[in-house]
């Protein structure tokens, strides 16, 4: 929003306290998803990935370029 209304209104239309509120609201909400979400078993009792696995395997990327 703030992108488009900078390049058609020449001003963003919102300032950047307005920006935060968003943004602590927005990342409040999400928290509480994940905070809320049981722990699943199979995560918790595996092993860890090693330390050569790639961050963004081939599928990640896939859909990224995608």
């Amino acid at each position: 929003m703030a992108l488009v209304g900078g390049i058609f209104l020449g001003d963003s239309p919102l300032n950047s306290v307005q920006m935060l509120w968003v943004n602590l609201i927005m990342d409040t909400f999400a928290a509480m998803a994940l905070a809320t979400e049981p722990p699943k078993e199979d995560i918790i009792k595996g092993k860890p990935y090693p330390k050569t696995d790639n961050i963004i395997t081939a599928v990640m990327w896939r859909n990224i370029l995608g």
